[in-house]
């Protein structure tokens, strides 16, 4: 079978093997750097236009005292931000490693941790249960934030092709 429209190619069997990684080559723009496809940039966009912000938000939240008006607003600033960042990374096909149904990796299960530990934190507080509330929130940010945020400079991650050519 011949080649299809992102990059990878078809086997005889007609699977496809996995797509070459994004990479900004020259005179190559962003949407074709997405594997050809729109979609996928414009999910990258909402993607970082919400996670950035969840990023900076998140870390006044750990950083400033806890229980205050302020705090409970940016909390839920930030719970809205990082479910909606959560949301949009299910729709997104994983880039690296293996792949479970040809589309979720191995980082989506953090976008599963969210969508499950966030709610968790929200019953936990309403019931005043903060060390639950906390342990969960905490793993929230860590893992669903910071180490993705990590994850996602890897090498062969559009983000990474995006920020270092």
């Amino acid at each position: 079978m011949g080649s299809d429209s992102i990059r990878g190619t078809e086997h005889a069997t007609g699977s496809r093997f996995r797509p070459e990684p994004a990479s900004l080559g020259e005179g190559e723009s962003l949407v074709t750097a997405c594997r050809g496809e729109p979609a996928v940039y414009y999910l990258l966009l909402v993607h970082l236009a919400t996670v950035l912000p969840c990023f900076l938000v998140g870390f006044w939240i750990f950083a400033t005292p806890k229980g205050t008006v302020l705090h409970k607003c940016l909390g839920r600033v930030f719970v809205t931000l990082v479910m909606l960042t959560a949301l949009v990374t299910l729709a997104m096909p994983a880039e690296v490693g293996p792949r479970l149904f040809g589309h979720l990796g191995l980082i989506h299960g953090l976008s599963l941790l969210v969508l499950v530990q966030v709610p968790l934190a929200v019953i936990a507080i309403r019931r005043n249960s903060i060390r639950t509330h906390r342990n969960a929130m905490t793993g929230v940010y860590v893992g669903g934030v910071l180490i993705a945020g990590i994850l996602a400079l890897a090498p062969g991650r559009t983000l990474h092709a995006w920020l270092f050519g």
